[in-house]
């Protein structure tokens, strides 16, 4: 009997990396023919030390307020998520964000790429995480592999501003903070390029509560546990973005269109420009009838989920230097715009967008040793433990 509990360690360190994955798209043209996806084409800087802005869209029931911080994403209550969204999207690229993330168990900050057909790039912070920061992808909405997030160490998130950064382009994801890179994902690596993110995004910027009272169990607990709202206010700070839009090597971009019948690869979509002309479009009819062959996307892994459906998923470590990894939260600004639905009706928005060329500063960045992520449920655990005992 106690032979069988020689891999029990590791069944239990599978198990207290489970947590939930939320997304949802309101269009895929996987599914059905959508309209075109605005192009942002250039490159833009929105500084929310200057106040309100245009570029990005605000959640119902989001207010914001602005300081010489930036601008503030506030929880007050279980109901609260306050969550921006790009009106433009990015067809590869790279985006900064300076952010001083919300503290408190239960609190996660989030900055979220995702496009029409569920593709995504996560960065997100659990408020009582002081140690660390985590990094996460999805392909198509795919939640049925376990090897995507990772925690990275950082130190403090809660009390200083830090740079946190995507850069995304046809070959590769890289993750960065302060300008150091703490993770690369290959095409090849994500299931030959399949669950690859690879189709136009936009930028998602949000704060909400996964530790409230009527949060899935196994959510709650990755994101530390139950808030203590006599804590409250809980405020993340977002100094400024920086987004530059690769548009798949096209310039003059003005919007992006998904062939009829997409398979969701980035041969599908065409490039159309202010002059009216556009990328080859038969080439890329062509490129998506081969790539058809060859790349997979089921309906269910595509269909639309609303916030609170959850699904299980597994990380596994890509930083030498912590003691456990997880996958996050995917999908958390949508799920915020979910919940923050349930607020008021207020919408604030930052400054108007300036064009620059700018880029974050390379600076060493402070760490700390990772902490152990026991954010598993018992009932988990005790699944994983009894299959450990039927080897």
């Amino acid at each position: 009997m106690f032979s069988k509990f020689v891999s029990t360690a590791a069944v239990v360190l599978a198990a207290s990396q489970l947590v939930a994955a939320q997304t949802s798209t309101d269009c895929n043209p996987m599914e059905k023919a959508c309209p075109a996806d605005p192009a942002l084409g250039t490159t833009t800087t929105i500084d929310f030390t200057k106040g309100k802005n245009d570029f990005f869209k605000v959640a119902d029931g989001t207010t914001l307020k602005y300081d010489d911080t930036g601008a503030l994403f506030t929880i007050n209550k279980e109901t609260d998520a306050p969550t921006v969204t790009s009106s433009k999207y990015i067809f590869f690229g790279k985006v900064d964000v300076e952010v001083q993330v919300a503290p408190g168990a239960g609190i996660v900050t989030s900055f979220v790429l995702q496009s029409d057909d569920l593709d995504e790039i996560d960065w997100e912070w659990i408020g009582s995480d002081t140690a660390q920061a985590q990094t996460n992808y999805f392909g198509k909405g795919d939640t049925t592999t376990y090897d995507r997030g990772a925690y990275h160490d950082v130190a403090s998130p809660q009390d200083q501003v830090y740079t946190y950064s995507v850069e995304w382009t046809k070959e590769h994801v890289v993750w960065s903070i302060n300008g150091a890179q703490v993770r690369e994902l290959k095409y090849s690596d994500a299931q030959g390029g399949t669950r690859f993110p690879q189709t136009p995004m936009q930028i998602k910027l949000g704060t909400w509560c996964a530790g409230g009272k009527d949060s899935a169990e196994g959510t709650r607990e990755w994101a530390g546990g139950y808030t203590d709202f006599s804590q409250a206010p809980f405020v993340a700070h977002y100094k400024s973005i920086t987004i530059q839009d690769y548009s798949n090597g096209v310039t003059g971009a003005e919007k992006y269109v998904w062939a009829d019948g997409s398979d969701g690869s980035y041969e599908s979509i065409s490039v159309v420009t202010g002059d009216g002309s556009s990328s080859d479009s038969s080439s890329s009819t062509a490129a998506t009838s081969t790539a058809k062959s060859t790349k997979t996307a089921t309906s269910e892994a595509t269909s639309t989920k609303t916030a609170d459906s959850t699904k299980t998923t597994l990380a596994t470590v890509t930083s030498s230097t912590t003691t456990a990894s997880g996958s996050s939260s995917s999908g958390s600004a949508s799920a915020s715009e979910t919940a923050s639905a349930s607020g008021n009706n207020d919408t604030e928005a930052g400054n108007s967008p300036s064009t620059t060329s700018s880029s974050a500063a390379e600076t060493s960045v402070p760490v700390t040793a990772g902490a152990f992520k026991a954010g598993f449920s018992g009932a988990a655990l005790g699944a994983c433990l009894f299959a450990a005992f039927l080897l």
